[in-house]
């Protein structure tokens, strides 16, 4: 075992403390699941009334309920916290998302591992290549949510350039298209949308979690935004592991 490996390890045993916000939904979930399988101590953070979702978890984790742009909530959330995982969702027309990242990026450790999801339109540096279709529903999805004002993408894309111009130890994984099933591995990345690996466009929700938690002790994710795909998916068996990073 190498250095480095062994380092991790140690990293990856120590007992965390993990705030994670946007807990009650079906990524929260398994995320806390990935948590407690490693034994990290968790807050998690949710809206009120979603809070009876996250009962399987009673006595294991602690609860904050409250809206995850509530600054607040998250101040309170997040503190003496080593990692903080955080969805960000573009709820509506009030800048909920870069609410939730502004106040994670305000009050979390300055020392902590700050884990954002969103989803393959977030481009970094401009150099994704997107396909028509991609392209096509970003857009539609856009105006469709400003007319009927429950989301607003441009939010979404707000929140994590805040993130990429923060000093803060950060990741931004970008997810591609999410299913249900057993978990597969690992999913594999990519460092800009276009590369072959990504084609299948497919991630097991349970993986994109799990990569999520992954990222918390994985110090080669500091200041990537990962694109992401299921480690079984064809594209991914075809192109093999080395094509996770750009060459």
């Amino acid at each position: 075992m190498s250095m480095r490996e062994g380092r991790d390890e140690a990293i990856d045993r120590r007992r965390l403390k993990v705030c994670i916000i946007g807990a009650s939904g079906k990524l929260g979930r398994y995320m806390v699941q990935h948590a407690l399988d490693r034994g990290y101590e968790v807050v998690a953070v949710c809206r009120e009334k979603s809070a009876g979702k996250l009962e399987a978890f009673a006595g294991r984790i602690t609860v904050l309920p409250g809206q995850t742009n509530d600054r607040e909530v998250i101040r309170r959330a997040v503190a003496g916290c080593d990692g903080v995982l955080a969805v960000l969702v573009p709820w509506g027309v009030h800048g909920y998302s870069t609410g939730t990242a502004q106040a994670v990026l305000d009050y979390a450790p300055a020392d902590a591992r700050l884990v954002f999801s969103c989803g393959w339109h977030i481009s970094r540096d401009g150099r994704d290549l997107y396909s028509l279709r991609l392209r096509a529903l970003v857009k539609v999805f856009s105006a469709v949510g400003r007319l009927t004002r429950l989301l607003d993408i441009r939010d979404q894309e707000e929140a994590c350039r805040r993130v990429f111009a923060s000093e803060k130890r950060w990741t931004v994984v970008r997810g591609s298209d999410l299913e249900e099933g057993e978990s597969q591995g690992l999913p594999v990345w990519s460092r800009h949308v276009g590369d072959p690996i990504l084609e299948s466009n497919t991630t097991r929700r349970i993986d994109y979690a799990l990569f999520m938690v992954e990222a918390l002790v994985d110090d080669g994710l500091i200041h990537e935004a990962p694109a992401i795909v299921g480690c079984r998916t064809p594209s991914a068996l075809a192109n093999g592991p080395g094509a996770t990073r750009e060459r």
